[in-house]
């Protein structure tokens, strides 16, 4: 489980920490925000199964994120998850080699009240 915890808290600070992003966004949340106004991102599920080796441990964790933008058009979305894109591909873990970054699906959708919303989710393998 703490391969899982570490990833975790490397994609958030690897997205809290990423200034384009943060000039878009309202917040980087860690789980469902109490309050919170969009445009923002929410880290959803964090789950890790077996990447290792006959010789090393190892992890691939799969990280949900939702993005949320109550702009009109789709360009604004579409901005935020690119920068969403390049600030989670450089993400590193301490302590542990860094495997594959990479999209593994995404979502989008459109609700009349809502504005635009991504649901994306992205593999972090890692070496122990």
């Amino acid at each position: 489980m703490g391969d899982e915890m570490a990833v975790r808290a490397a994609v958030l600070e690897a997205l809290r920490g990423d200034a384009a992003l943060a000039a878009m966004l309202n917040g980087v949340w860690d789980g469902p925000p109490v309050k919170a106004s969009a445009p923002y991102v929410v880290l959803g599920d964090c789950i890790g199964v077996d990447w290792g080796t006959k010789d090393r441990a190892g992890r691939e964790v799969r990280v949900a994120m939702t993005v949320q933008d109550k702009r009109k058009g789709a360009d604004g979305l579409a901005a935020l998850l690119a920068l969403l894109d390049a600030a989670v591909r450089r993400v590193t873990v301490p302590g542990g080699e860094m495997g594959a970054v990479g999209l593994v699906r995404s979502r989008v959708l459109r609700a009349r009240d809502e504005g635009w919303r991504a649901v994306v989710e992205y593999r972090v393998r890692v070496l122990g």
